[in-house]
């Protein structure tokens, strides 16, 4: 007992010490660090000239996710504030990042922030947590799922509405608990559509203060992140990659006009042709513009071998455009796609693939007029020709936000840079 308090102790110190840890700035570009710890998977959400960044740390095998605002637009930042209150519970991957969002406050009023993420706490959980004094203090977090919901959950996604109100879906693993024997084929083979039907998409909102879940679609592929967004009138907007029949692993959409109490059924948004009797661990990514039009980006395999982003749109919320491929630099299996809408109501696409034996993170921006087919512009890239990841961009006040982890994975911090 005397052992397991002097572990928590000592794991709540240096989780203060951590966290005091100030943002530096080099030729423009910001880097949040928490000292002693490997930083990794960020998110950014930005409302005018304040912009909250969340990634997480990682020392040894404890993981916590840290938050840090900027009051100027995404150039300086304060310094950055653990968000769990349980010390190194968080559960952090690429696919599994934590997800921030803002929301929208009076001109010099300090922002609330909202973080969602994956805790090992107690088994698997989704939490959410709110500041409301601008990211300098957190309350205690909420949990999403029903207390001690059995299996494994994550991937989560998180929007807000007009209201503030939070809005979050996530993959969970309970129905795999029943039972772990594999269900098989007719050959006598591993079937993977059928094993997705033990795993379905979860929702759940803040509404009425308390979280209550209720799965939306069974048959998800399991280990690629969601993607979540509301329009401007106010319909959410969710996506993730499902199993469909002979393992073909394409896109799932579907709405919500109602704030959440129903959802349209689910539509495929394209039959991409590729099937995998595994989980790529790369998710969909997904804005919606000013005019409602939801923009989708995903990463696929064409031709049975060849990696590629695809880019559609849905003008109505039900049926998508014929997807067209994202020029990237050429590597064999670009990853990792993020998609945002800039300050000019043009559509940023970012992602990050590995060229001689480097992962560089690059994003390009959307040329074409509305309603020409899609044009992109030069490929830019990220963190000058270093290692660089899993980009995250958000529009703020001063500029495009960009976010990325940057440095080798053992030295890893978080890049911060504001693109005009």
């Amino acid at each position: 007992m005397m052992m397991r308090l002097r572990h928590f102790i000592a794991l709540a110190a240096l989780a203060t010490t951590l966290a005091s840890a100030p943002s530096a700035q080099t030729n423009g570009q910001t880097t949040l660090a928490i000292s002693g710890a490997t930083n990794q998977t960020p998110w950014v959400a930005a409302q005018g000239a304040q912009v909250a960044v969340v990634w997480g740390a990682k020392t040894d095998s404890q993981g916590n996710v840290f938050a840090a605002v900027s009051q100027d637009g995404g150039r300086t930042f304060a310094p950055p504030v653990r968000v769990n209150a349980v010390a190194g519970e968080a559960r952090i991957s690429g696919e599994i990042a934590p997800r921030v969002a803002i929301v929208p406050a009076a001109t010099g009023a300090a922002a609330e922030i909202v973080v969602a993420w994956n805790a090992k706490d107690s088994g698997t959980q989704v939490k959410l947590a709110r500041s409301r004094d601008g990211g300098r203090t957190f309350s205690a977090p909420v949990p999403l799922q029903a207390a001690g919901a059995a299996g494994d959950r994550g991937w989560q996604a998180l929007t807000l509405d007009a209201r503030g109100t939070a809005h979050a879906i996530w993959l969970d693993h309970r129905g795999m608990a029943a039972s772990k024997a594999e269900p098989m084929d007719h050959k006598g083979e591993h079937d993977g559509a059928a094993m997705a039907q033990r795993s379905g998409l979860y929702y759940a909102s803040s509404a009425g203060g308390t979280a209550t879940e209720r799965e939306l679609f069974k048959g998800v592929c399991y280990c690629c992140k969601t993607a979540m967004a509301t329009g401007p009138d106010g319909t959410l907007y969710a996506a993730w990659r499902h199993v469909f029949t002979g393992n073909f692993r394409d896109m799932g959409f579907t709405s919500s006009r109602d704030g959440g109490k129903t959802f349209s059924p689910m539509v495929r948004v394209n039959q991409d042709g590729w099937s995998i009797n595994g989980c790529p661990d790369d998710g969909p990514a997904m804005a919606v513009d000013a005019k409602g039009v939801v923009h989708l980006v995903w990463p696929t395999v064409q031709g049975g071998t060849e990696g590629a982003l695809l880019y559609a749109v849905s003008k109505d919320g039900r049926t998508f455009s014929a997807p067209v491929r994202v020029p990237t630099l050429g590597s064999p299996k670009p990853s990792h796609p993020q998609v945002a809408i800039d300050g000019g109501g043009r559509v940023v696409i970012a992602w990050d693939e590995v060229r001689s034996g480097v992962r560089g993170a690059a994003y390009s921006r959307m040329t074409s007029a509305a309603g020409a087919p899609p044009a992109f512009g030069p490929i830019q890239q990220l963190g000058a020709g270093g290692p660089s990841a899993y980009p995250v961009f958000a529009a703020g006040a001063k500029g495009l936000v960009a976010v990325w982890t940057a440095g080798p994975p053992d030295k890893a911090t978080i890049a911060v840079k504001v693109i005009d």
